[in-house]
């Protein structure tokens, strides 16, 4: 395991560059190169072993048919010594599964799925993306490479791409598995040996390569860190998170992601890009604001960070990229003394389905971030494996069915001052017959009668919401109360179900008036809602699902850790330096807007004013400063909460709580 404490400020530099184009490097000018990345305060770079064409960019005596044919010069060794002449780190970038060289001279090697073709980019179609199996000799080129690598080049750390398991039924893949008792034609028992696979090409991996360097950091990349990661995270030296917000993963992918990698054991690095859309977009350059956000927001959730970039094929370096990207690491390294050694300050953990249905961007999970987010609640994403001790709510998004183990788990955890939120068909067992969460106080009946139907709020849970029905557009569940658990909001049913033979008006049948079922409970420290109110706030985001959901948590955690006066577009953090005796409130306002059809976009940076902030501080706090302006705050302390005002919030704003 690496000890290496990773650098605040990096790039990763694609350089995917076909053999069709000549003068491949032509122009690249070291001192340029180096001095560009040192002015933009760059401090690593990711650079090119090999790319996805195949081709190798430094001069390999192993494999001189894979030295990119038109290459003019030793173009990885360059990079490396002109950036360590300035204290640059060079991490060197080898693809895996993705290789075009290898898939032409080897299509033995490619991944076969279960109808016999090949898994990627079809024979006439543009593109490298024919994923190649490391469950066959392509492994032992893959060393070899790697072996020449650390052998030849100072080496700071290894990117390994694309590293994705694979529903593979390649003759060598079916052969292990008959070998091992399974059966290749059950897409199930293939799944779980193609994750398998590519477990122990890690373990594999990391261990060849200590063989030779004990220091160089490692990653293997597969576009997200999740729950699978957990098993291997001991061949990583640390997780980076690639989460380009207009290339397909969105805005809220990181903040998932980041939330759950966090919390395995190793450092984390965000990793978004200076693209409009996503890699290899040529000539393209994001908003600064929008830049400014995707930097500040993973130093904000304990993170550093990662800039992807392309370099042209020509070796230049394009100095308008190294601006932009100058213009806000400029700023990171101005905030890295309240970063370093951060740890994140949260109440409130949250399931993650992508354990069960293995969706890197949960629509449920997103659903509840957004909710806890626009209530400026701190917490973890978590999986079944996950220590709930240190957690006061943890929250099971509508879809987290429960085994024995869990339940024991969650009951200790109930038993000992803890406080359960679940929804839908969480919480019942994985026959979904019956709830294994008996905690919950509800006896299951099945699927409601009548969708859409309606919610009555009333009291504590209906706190801010008019006294009458609001619609819940999505099918719930009907459960009777068991004795001793409280109904805290009932179900109204409607006339009828809409159908071909009874419907009223354009959309859905209005409220009959009448009390069918019970829509949420409680019982003690547990509340049950019946619809999937995660889910639907993820499709069309009712308020009033998002105030029940904060309401039921004011009731289980009624001293949270931050309470803000601002706009719900305000997204606010704690992280702890133990070392420095203090915790830093992170806040954040940048609004993400679809203005076009593809992606969400970042353009302006609205201030808002007199924000005020109110922390439950676990200690005497003596000094509150915004950071790294140097501003005091004046503070009362009320009844163990800290509350101040910020006069200005533009954009990204520390504040550091010094306590005695």
């Amino acid at each position: 395991m690496s000890k290496i404490d990773l650098r605040f400020r990096q790039i990763h530099l694609d350089f995917h560059t076909s053999e069709q184009i000549e003068g491949i490097g032509a122009e690249f000018d070291p001192e340029e190169f180096a001095s560009t990345l040192e002015k933009a305060r760059v401090n690593s770079i990711t650079c090119f072993g090999r790319c996805h064409h195949g081709w190798i960019y430094f001069d390999t005596k192993a494999f001189p048919e894979r030295r990119h044919p038109h290459l003019t010069r030793n173009l990885l060794k360059e990079q490396i010594e002109a950036c360590h002449a300035r204290n640059i780190r060079v991490p060197i970038y080898l693809t895996v599964q993705w290789d075009n060289f290898t898939a032409d001279e080897h299509p033995e090697w490619l991944s076969i799925d279960a109808d016999g073709r090949i898994i990627g980019t079809p024979p006439y179609q543009a593109g490298f993306y024919r994923s190649l199996c490391v469950n066959t000799p392509y492994l032992d080129f893959l060393k070899a490479h790697v072996q020449e690598v650390l052998e030849t080049l100072p080496t700071d750390g290894l990117f390994f791409d694309i590293v994705q398991p694979q529903d593979c039924s390649c003759k060598y893949c079916r052969a292990e598995m008959e070998a091992e008792g399974l059966e290749p034609s059950d897409p199930e028992e293939r799944r779980q040996y193609g994750l398998k696979i590519i477990n122990n090409f890690k373990r594999d991996m990391t261990a060849f390569v200590r063989k030779f360097n004990e220091d160089c950091t490692i990653f293997y990349n597969a576009g997200h860190i999740g729950p699978r990661h957990r098993n291997v995270a001991d061949t990583f030296s640390h997780f980076e998170l690639e989460s380009l917000p207009s290339g397909g993963w969105g805005y809220m992918h990181f903040p998932l992601a980041v939330r759950y990698a966090r919390n395995l054991g190793i450092d984390c690095l965000g990793m978004t890009g200076k693209f409009h859309t996503s890699w290899g977009d040529f000539q393209s350059f994001k908003n600064e604001q929008a830049l400014q956000f995707e930097c500040f927001q993973m130093l904000a959730m304990g993170a550093k960070c990662s800039i992807g970039d392309q370099l042209h094929p020509s070796g230049k370096i394009c100095q308008t990229t190294y601006n932009l990207v100058g213009s806000v690491y400029s700023e990171v390294e101005e905030k890295e003394p309240w970063c370093k050694g951060a740890k994140a300050v949260v109440d409130i953990a949250v399931f993650t389905p992508e354990e069960f249905t293995g969706n890197r961007v949960d629509p449920t999970t997103i659903g509840v971030a957004r909710m806890l987010q626009e209530g400026n609640h701190q917490f973890d994403i978590i999986d079944s494996a996950s220590d709930l001790s240190g957690y006061k709510v943890v929250v099971l998004p509508d879809y987290i069915t429960v085994s024995e183990q869990l339940a024991d788990k969650l009951d200790r955890y109930l038993s000992q001052g803890g406080a359960v939120i679940a929804s839908y068909r969480s919480g019942l067992n994985e026959r979904e017959s019956e709830f294994a969460l008996k905690a919950l106080g509800v006896k299951l009946k099945g699927d409601a009668p009548y969708s859409p139907d309606f919610i009555m709020p009333k009291g504590g849970i209906g706190k801010g919401l008019p006294e009458t029905e609001h619609v819940m557009y999505l099918k719930g569940m009907e459960v009777e109360a068991e004795p001793g658990t409280e109904v805290l909001a009932d179900v109204i049913i409607p006339y009828f179900n809409r159908t071909y033979k009874h419907f009223c008006s354009h959309r859905h049948t209005p409220s009959s008036g009448k009390v069918g079922y019970p829509g949420i409970v409680r019982n003690g420290r547990a509340i049950y809602f019946t619809h999937p109110i995660f889910t639907q706030y993820n499709q069309n985001a009712p308020r009033w699902c998002k105030k029940l959901f904060l309401n039921a948590l004011d009731m289980l955690l009624p001293e949270p850790l931050i309470r803000l006066e601002a706009p719900t577009t305000t997204l606010a953090t704690v992280n702890e330096q133990s070392a420095e005796n203090r915790w830093v409130l992170h806040l954040l306002h940048y609004i993400p807007e679809r203005r076009g059809q593809d992606f969400d976009i970042i353009e302006d940076m609205i201030p808002i004013f007199d924000v005020k902030i109110s922390v439950k501080a676990l200690k005497r706090v003596d000094r509150i400063v915004c950071v790294p302006e140097q501003t005091p705050l004046k503070y009362e302390d009320k009844n163990g909460r800290i509350e101040f005002v910020l006069p200005k919030l533009q954009g990204h704003q520390m504040i550091a709580l010094n306590f005695a």
